[in-house]
């Protein structure tokens, strides 16, 4: 008979088995000082481009103003206990309202956070009965959300429309024996490419299929759409989508989530998502903070124009040098190069420590093979002259990874400095 705590000593699992070597810098990073373009990395001013802080939300100061008056005139605790019981208020009604409006919806339902929430609308969505169709690259709140199904899912190729078809075809078939339903289910704006879903052809499928759409545009509402609404309103799609889930953790630069579409259900997923019925309801600061910062999103359009100015900028300034960017078509900017692990801890050792820039690494198996992809995340207080900055700084780390001075780089003085950290913080 084994211990349930066997598995800690075997390994620490995907992510973690590079605990020792990743820890205090490639994962759990502290960046210090007020959120902005500039922060601090060990002590040391960087250049950040991995913070979601689109529209400079995080520390607009009307937003800082209102999010410490709320806390003073409210506290953290109020109202008390779930909405259905005791914590329900005008000010959540108000907000549920302004949020689906923003997304061309009649009705909202808040949600206390974004993962959990995406999670458990989906669950509540489906039974046994139906099946789920959802994107390959769909963010990891989608997959375990999905997972949670008791029916069958099927998936679909990235973007791909003939996949997508071949997959209802087999849940129709399903769900012509079972009388249940299809959620097909994809993403406004994949996070970790900046591709957006094909929204609007994936709506005119409607004519041939009988399903219902539900698009997690968390990275896409606030950036995109002629009013911030997100990539469903970018793609005229807002009338074939029936469930619209955003969060706050992105252009709101808040904590917490929503979902958008008819009234009816709405009401339905409110007395039927279990995580919200069984959970303390959104503190009112919260509440009051997204209230200020939506009307920030609708009143100052120049915020999005400032951002673009930024993405344009970066974007076209990279691609001009050569750089490979993938299918982006929204703010969310990632580099491409050819390289293996040790290269990518190298390079990015190398553009934190040496350079002062401060960007996301990923490599396999979360990208083919040999790649290393750079993310950038442009928001509106980044200025042209960064933007200059980091195009002449990875035109010369790209030189540097083609003439191989990425593996020969030794940083045992850095691990053992990072060592000795953990040690101290373990003491």
């Amino acid at each position: 008979m084994g211990d349930i705590f066997d598995k800690v000593h075997r390994s620490m699992g995907p992510i973690g088995q590079f605990y020792e070597v990743a820890h205090g810098y490639f994962s759990f990073p502290k960046l210090t000082g007020e959120i902005g373009n500039r922060m601090y990395f060990r002590g040391k001013e960087v250049l950040v481009w991995s913070l979601n802080n689109y529209l400079g939300l995080a520390n607009h100061p009307e937003v800082r103003r209102v999010d410490a008056e709320a806390a003073a005139q409210y506290g953290l605790a109020y109202p008390m206990g779930a909405r259905m019981l005791t914590g329900e208020s005008d000010l959540h009604e108000q907000l549920e309202s302004g949020l689906a409006q923003l997304v061309g919806k009649p009705a909202g339902m808040l949600l206390n956070y974004g993962y959990q929430g995406c999670m458990s609308v989906i669950d509540a969505l489906t039974d046994r009965h139906d099946v789920i169709v959802y994107d390959a690259e769909c963010h990891a709140c989608i997959v375990d959300g999905v997972r949670l199904h008791p029916g069958h899912r099927f998936l679909f190729r990235h973007n791909d429309l003939d996949s997508l078809r071949k997959q209802l075809e087999r849940a129709t078939r399903l769900t012509e024996r079972s009388g249940g339903g299809i959620l097909v289910i994809t993403e406004g704006v994949f996070g970790m490419t900046g591709e957006q879903g094909r929204i609007a052809d994936i709506v005119a499928l409607k004519k041939d299929f009988n399903f219902r759409l539900f698009v997690d545009d968390a990275h896409g509402i606030g950036t995109l759409g002629h009013q911030g609404g997100g990539a469903v309103q970018e793609q005229n799609a807002v009338e074939g989508v029936d469930i619209i889930f955003g969060t706050f953790a992105k252009s709101f630069a808040l904590i917490g989530a929503w979902v958008a579409g008819d009234p009816k259900i709405m009401t339905w997923l409110k007395y039927n998502t279990r995580s919200q019925i069984y959970a303390k309801t959104l503190p009112m600061p919260i509440v009051v903070g997204a209230l200020k910062r939506l009307e920030l999103i609708n009143q100052h359009p120049e915020l999005r124009e400032k951002l673009w100015t930024i993405v344009k900028a970066l974007q076209s300034g990279l691609r001009e040098a050569g750089f490979d960017l993938g299918k982006t078509n929204s703010c969310v900017t990632p580099v491409m190069m050819h390289g293996g692990p040790a290269e990518a801890s190298n390079l990015v050792v190398d553009l934190r420590e040496n350079y002062g820039i401060f960007c996301s690494m990923v490599v396999y198996p979360v990208i083919p093979k040999g790649m290393i992809l750079l993310r950038l995340i442009p928001t509106a207080v980044h200025t042209l002259e960064d933007v200059d900055y980091t195009i002449r700084v990875f035109k010369e780390v790209r030189q540097k990874l083609a003439e191989g001075r990425y593996d020969k780089v030794n940083n045992a003085s850095l691990l053992k400095e990072l060592e000795a950290q953990k040690a101290t913080a373990i003491d």
